[in-house]
């Protein structure tokens, strides 16, 4: 155990911002590169930024379905960290990055054969098919390099260092987008490869940062040859839970890509800028997500529940706070963002649905921070149930629009934001009143 007290005892609000500030920069500077991406490849033309939409959705969408890797090496790193455990920290860490490396070779494998499929199904075809489809196979090849990241980023969280992961981002991304503008619109020796160049860009880096990734892991954390294969169990339990929650919620957030992509290029192009926007504020916010997972599975580790709901207040507070920040920083920005990203002839059905994902900012600060704070406790089989509720009821909601003759890029959003609505309040009440086997509730504190 620690002879000193944890700084967050002392000083609980420094320690959320110092903790939070590296893992919102090292967040942000992926969709960061993503909105200069859609920039670049906006210049092209509408079916080009359509294609990039679909391909991003399909293969950010699977991916994610991975992530239970990183989520759960920091929530298991975590709580040994605790503990003091440091045996059970190498051992997590080598597992969780075997099982990267399979999982990523297993994603090329049966993917790379059925991206037209995925193309078509999420209501692409004709060019902004084609492109979709070439944007797909080459960015495959980047699959295990990306899950390798998320566990040794999750890894170091656990371990509350926030700044490598950090450092590792930030070279990722300015990598790709120095790669970005060599290759999509051929400087140099590079010839032009529009929206393949995007995805050859960000595969590169993506490797390049992995194997940084993995060796300063090693460095700092420590691996082991000595992986117990039978404690697979408990990351992969914890990997049914998440990949169902992940599977469902991606499940939602591609229907609402199909739906948008079905009303036309210009609706497929504006939910392309809105949805990678919404995906750079989740991020933001999920800094402190990450955070509160990291000192919440921490204070699990030393038995201490009554610290454990002091980091819980203080996350909620800086995360609704952000949330509202955000939301009115998106509306104030508006002309700006069409400016810059949107084509002309998309402006019409864009602005309005913006007005809409501004305004539910705050919502999706709840449910986001209440996702690190049950991460964190490992109530893991709780999230996927509020998230299998929440999206069957959106996804069924989706289906109607999508029938009726009111159907618009507007009504999108309003689902989108009702989808949040039902998972930050699934998120708070088994916090507050502790609905169900909560750690929260009044008798156990």
């Amino acid at each position: 155990m620690e002879t000193t007290p944890h700084p967050f005892i002392k000083r609980p609000h420094r320690t959320m911002i110092s903790l939070s500030l590296p893992v919102l920069i090292s967040l942000t500077a992926e969709p960061i590169t993503a909105l200069v991406d859609t920039a670049f490849i906006s210049s092209l033309g509408v079916v080009p930024l359509a294609a990039l939409g679909v391909g991003t959705t399909a293969l950010s969408s699977l991916f994610w379905m991975f992530n239970f890797l990183g989520v759960g090496a920091q929530t298991e790193i975590a709580q040994a960290y605790g503990k003091s455990d440091q045996e059970k920290i190498k051992k997590t860490l080598s597992l969780a990055l075997l099982l990267a490396a399979g999982f990523g070779l297993l994603l090329i494998l049966m993917i790379g054969p059925s991206a037209a499929w995925l193309a078509g199904l999420l209501g692409a075809s004709g060019a902004v098919k084609t492109n979709a489809v070439s944007y797909m196979q080459i960015r495959l090849f980047g699959a295990p390099a990306v899950l390798l990241t998320l566990v040794s980023f999750g890894a170091l969280r656990g371990r509350q260092d926030m700044k490598t992961p950090l450092w590792i981002a930030l070279g990722v991304n300015l990598l790709n987008l120095l790669l970005d503008w060599l290759m999509i619109f051929g400087r140099g020796p590079f010839p032009a490869l529009g929206v393949a160049g995007s995805a050859l860009a960000s595969t590169i880096s993506q490797w390049l940062g992995a194997l940084a990734g993995i060796l300063l892991v090693n460095k700092k954390l420590g691996t082991t040859r000595e992986i117990v294969f039978k404690d697979a169990g408990a990351l992969l339990s914890i990997g049914g839970d998440m990949f169902i929650r992940t599977g469902i919620l991606n499940l939602f957030l591609a229907y609402t890509t199909r739906v948008a992509n079905q009303l036309g290029a210009d609706a497929g192009a504006a939910h392309q800028v809105i949805r990678q926007m919404w995906v750079f504020t989740a991020l933001v916010l999920d800094a402190f997500a990450a955070t509160v997972q990291s000192l919440v599975g921490f204070f699990i580790g030393q038995d201490s529940l009554s610290t454990v709901k002091r980091v819980v207040r203080v996350g909620l507070w800086w995360s609704l706070g952000t949330g509202v920040l955000l939301g009115i920083l998106m509306w104030v920005g508006r002309y700006l963002v069409i400016d810059l990203l949107v084509p002309f002839t998309a402006m019409g059905v864009f602005i309005y649905a913006w007005g809409i994902s501004s305004l539910s900012q705050p919502i999706n600060s709840l449910a986001f921070l209440t996702d690190g704070i049950h991460w964190g406790t490992g109530d893991f089989r709780y999230l996927r149930n509020a998230m299998l509720m929440a999206s069957l009821a959106g996804i069924i909601s989706l289906w109607i629009l999508e029938q009726s003759n009111y159907s618009s890029l507007v009504w999108v959003w309003i689902l989108i934001g009702g989808w949040n609505i039902m998972r930050g309040l699934f998120g708070i009440l088994r916090i507050w009143p502790g609905i169900g086997q909560s750690i929260f509730k009044e008798n156990r504190s």
